[in-house]
């Protein structure tokens, strides 16, 4: 069974940085996109930033500028690099992918959520 742990989140001050990761584990044919999406308490999930395979990133507009996403296809592995962090950048943030899995099946795979909370 694939599986996706994310680490990074923490507490940072306004203005400040974090990196969030997505570690894969288990059996992946093929990885397709990845991504990140996050939950504020009291809002729907919606997505900060997704890369295919072959790099091509979306972003939400509300992180255009201040949010990396990025990928090492070897690794399946993503990345989100944040900068200029803002109190309503505060939510816990999903990793997020589209794999083909060793039965060949295609799966969406979510991970279990890290939290980022930045103070004012």
């Amino acid at each position: 069974q694939v599986q996706l742990l994310e680490s990074g989140g923490g507490l940072v001050q306004a203005g400040g940085s974090l990196r969030l990761s997505c570690a894969s584990s288990g059996r992946i044919f093929i990885m397709n996109a990845m991504g990140w999406y996050r939950q504020a308490p009291g809002k729907q999930r919606e997505l900060v930033a997704r890369i295919t395979t072959g790099g091509a990133t979306v972003y939400a507009d509300s992180v255009k500028g201040r949010f990396t996403i990025s990928r090492d296809n070897a690794k399946n592995t993503v990345y989100l690099q944040m900068n200029s962090l803002k109190p309503e950048d505060t939510a816990v943030y999903y990793c997020n992918a589209d794999l083909v899995n060793s039965a060949s099946r295609n799966r969406e795979v979510w991970g279990q959520g890290t939290l980022v909370t930045v103070s004012s």
